[in-house]
């Protein structure tokens, strides 16, 4: 009774993560560039006295979908989506490099240039701080150039350039914080090559029509895990009433 027990409440716990997993992707259908994270389910065999007779299950993040979601046009001048492969230099709640592809970017009381999360954007030089301004503009290269107040439309000053780099998918990694780090902490090189579209933005890749029949399966897992524990105890009830005839 007791194993049969035991590998129901690890089936539930495992199925519970799951959800966890696929509930925070559904969550984020409509967040600016977001990726879903993938989950997987790996059998190990519980070993100790005698033969390994039972099989755990245990739930994991098996990492990111890389995918590219759509990018839908906004005609906002500061709204960029990343062309292809590549990602947005960010600075992270704890001072360091992060990278995303959210590129709904605004500027802050301060003139910094941070996206919709509120994370400050990275240039060749550090955190983008603009000056004041009558217009910007936005270049496929990620040169950022404005219109200095009392300056004709064509006096454009180039202010700075996006960071733009473009890693191997398996050089990074998504953290608690929901944006990708390098590995190994390192900080990524710029990569010219990537461009961006100005006046749009890359949608979520999670399909929600996936996670919903992904909630629905896994909820139904859960509960044929806590039928198999009722089970187990109307057994122990079963056999405590036997020894008691005996």
């Amino acid at each position: 009774m007791d194993r049969m027990l035991f590998i129901a409440m690890n089936g539930a716990k495992e199925s519970m993560r799951a959800q966890g997993i696929n509930s925070n992707n559904l969550a984020n259908a409509n967040t600016v560039g977001f990726k879903a994270d993938f989950q997987s389910s790996l059998s190990q065999q519980v070993y100790g006295p005698g033969h390994p007779s039972r099989v755990y299950a245990t739930a994991s993040n098996a990492g990111v979908d890389f995918t590219q979601g759509s990018v839908v046009s906004t005609g906002r001048e500061l709204d960029i989506a990343i062309n292809g492969n590549g990602w947005l230099a960010v600075q992270a709640a704890d001072g360091g490099e992060a990278y995303t592809r959210a590129g709904d970017l605004k500027i802050d009381s301060l003139g910094r240039l941070t996206n919709g999360a509120g994370h400050v954007v990275l240039g060749n030089g550090g955190p983008i701080s603009l000056p004041a301004h009558a217009k910007l503009e936005i270049g496929s290269d990620g040169t950022i150039s404005v219109q200095p107040l009392g300056q004709p439309a064509n006096a454009l000053a180039v202010v700075d350039r996006l960071k733009l780099i473009n890693p191997e998918n398996d050089q990074i990694q998504k953290g608690i914080d929901g944006l990708m780090h390098m590995r190994e902490g390192q900080v990524a090189v710029e990569d010219a090559t990537v461009s961006v579209v100005s006046g749009s933005l890359e949608s979520s890749n999670v399909s929600t029509v996936n996670s919903l029949v992904k909630m629905i399966e896994l909820a139904r897992q859960y509960e044929t895990h806590v039928k198999l524990m009722q089970s187990a105890e109307e057994n122990d009830r079963a056999s405590a009433e036997i020894l008691k005839m005996s």
